[in-house]
């Protein structure tokens, strides 16, 4: 089955001769086609062939997720970062997420860790949205706190312990306000990036070095999030800038 089920929702990337028998499929109640993906906020081309709407409510992690499949996307690649990420914070901490989408990792950290606030920023008016809406499903408004806008502009300086940078695209011109959202002590940035495998790692690496300038930066963990396209993964570093 080339798919995958969000919520009651199967989103099939080619055409089937019988869509009806997927409804077999346990969970699935609706089926779309996913087309291309448009335009700088990535919004999903849907058709839809059996029932009715596109927003549903995706389960993962003990978390909920409200989201429209034709104007969100929902990568199952991520699973097992998101899964990694709920629980990797600690007792007290701070955390700022610069590209909070739906909550993807705000929601787990909040639920799963034991953080004192998370400052999630989202700059797509409907994630924003779905963001708000999930915060409230999940029961963690008291944790997490959003900020509709530009990262540049909204996330705030100088709390964090931890920032979150879970977008892949021109990430690397965001590394400066990761810095600026850090304690002055310091604190660890999770930097994600798609790379040319020849580059892998090496280049995410040195762009870190590189915006940090004279800080001391500690590389704590590098690892594939999975393949983006022939030749080029998405990977996420984890590094400490004192």
């Amino acid at each position: 089955m080339k798919g995958k089920i969000i919520g009651d929702i199967l989103v099939l990337k080619q055409d089937v001769e019988d869509p009806e028998t997927l409804l077999k499929v346990p969970g699935v109640k609706r089926i779309v086609k996913l087309g291309r993906i448009k335009g700088s906020k990535r919004e999903p081309e849907v058709d839809i062939i059996l029932g009715e709407g596109t927003e549903t409510i995706h389960k993962e992690n003990h978390c909920l997720f409200k989201l429209d499949v034709s104007r969100i996307m929902w990568s199952k690649g991520n699973t097992t970062e998101r899964r990694r990420i709920s629980n990797i914070a600690n007792e007290g901490e701070t955390v700022v997420d610069l590209f909070a989408g739906i909550g993807y990792f705000s929601i787990p950290m909040a639920l799963h860790s034991p953080v004192e606030k998370i400052y999630s920023v989202e700059i797509n008016p409907v994630a924003y949205d779905y963001l708000c809406q999930n915060i409230e499903l999940n029961k963690v408004s008291q944790i997490i706190k959003p900020l509709m806008g530009d990262c540049r502009e909204k996330a705030p300086k100088r709390v964090a312990d931890r920032v979150l940078m879970g977008y892949i695209g021109n990430t690397h011109h965001y590394l400066d306000v990761a810095l600026q959202s850090l304690k002055e002590e310091g604190g660890i940035i999770h930097y994600h990036e798609s790379v040319p495998e020849k580059l892998k790692f090496r280049r995410p690496i040195h762009r870190i070095m590189k915006a940090a300038k004279n800080r001391e930066v500690e590389i704590l963990n590098k690892r594939i999030i999975k393949k983006y396209s022939p030749g080029v993964y998405h990977v996420v570093v984890d590094a400490f800038v004192k």
